[in-house]
């Protein structure tokens, strides 16, 4: 039984010992194998690796993949013409040589982050004092980032090399500070509520003016209406007197009958009506006492 015990606990002691040698490096990361501090060897390959167990090696990782710098500083920069701006930006970089990293910049990915923060904003506030917002606005913005990108490269392979490559530069917005921006949007909208004044006073004036034509044009086309109207009554009314006289010249003496009796019959047309005359000497109701062979002269 001792001795079962014994094997079993000397298997397991190999067991830790050999996972304590035993390492993974992943494809997307670089083994940093250490001897007492200090680096020993750099595994850039990915595979099963083996080392010394603690504490005589220990292994960090670093990675090696493509890492994003994204701006966190929303300080103004000054400008050419000493406009203050506000401009975000990333980088694109990565570790290249982990020794050189280590020794220069620190363990992690993290600490180069905050260098190169620092590096490539200090880049931009140079390069941005050269050049006015126009050109941070225009095709000469490729060459800003160009010229950031170059001076970066510079500070990072001095004469301490920081072990990374720096593979893009690029601005994504350049804008006001919150203050001119404000002013900016106060004057753009007062412009807009100009001018649209003053579309509003043309429509207007055109308006009148329309109304105005139309009203003529309805003045003149009932004028000419009521011209023809009366030209045309006129006719009529001539027309019908040819017509009456000739009518009447045939039989004169009916005629004035019946004259006579469309006065009797204009005149009684309402029940209510009152007239006081002798019938026996007016000359109006002379038809009647001479059953129609008198005449009584009727004024048109």
């Amino acid at each position: 039984m001792n001795r079962i015990g014994f094997i079993v606990s000397s298997l397991l002691v190999l067991l830790a010992l050999a996972s304590s040698t035993l390492f993974v490096v992943d494809q997307r990361q670089f083994g940093v194998v250490y001897a007492l501090g200090q680096i020993k060897e750099v595994i850039t390959e990915p595979g099963l690796n083996w080392k010394l167990p603690p504490p005589f090696q220990n292994v960090s990782y670093i990675d090696k993949r493509l890492l994003t710098l994204d701006s966190s500083d929303t300080e103004p920069m000054l400008t050419a013409e000493k406009q203050r701006v506000v401009i975000d930006w990333y980088v694109r970089w990565r570790i290249s040589e982990p020794s050189e990293y280590i020794r220069n910049v620190g363990l992690n990915e993290a600490a180069g982050a905050n260098q190169l923060n620092r590096v490539v904003r200090n880049a931009f506030q140079e390069e941005i004092n050269k050049r006015t917002v126009k050109e941070l606005l225009s095709l000469k913005r490729e060459a800003l980032m160009s010229d950031v990108k170059r001076e970066v490269l510079e500070k990072v392979r001095g004469a301490k090399p920081w072990g990374v490559d720096v593979v893009d530069v690029r601005i994504t917005r350049v804008d006001y500070v919150e203050a001119i921006t404000e002013s900016v949007y106060r004057r753009m909208e007062a412009e807009r509520k100009r001018v649209a004044n003053e579309l509003r006073s043309t429509g207007a004036a055109e308006g009148e003016k329309i109304r105005a034509d139309a009203d003529r044009q309805r003045e003149v086309t009932i004028a000419n209406a009521y011209r023809d109207a009366q030209k045309i009554k006129g006719e009529g009314d001539a027309e019908a007197a040819r017509i009456y006289a000739e009518a009447f010249n045939r039989d004169p003496q009916f005629a004035q009958f019946y004259r006579s009796l469309e006065a009797y019959k204009t005149s009684f047309a309402n029940k209510s009506d009152v007239m006081v005359l002798d019938p026996s000497s007016s000359e109006f109701f002379k038809v009647f006492r001479n059953g129609g062979s008198g005449s009584v002269p009727v004024k048109k």
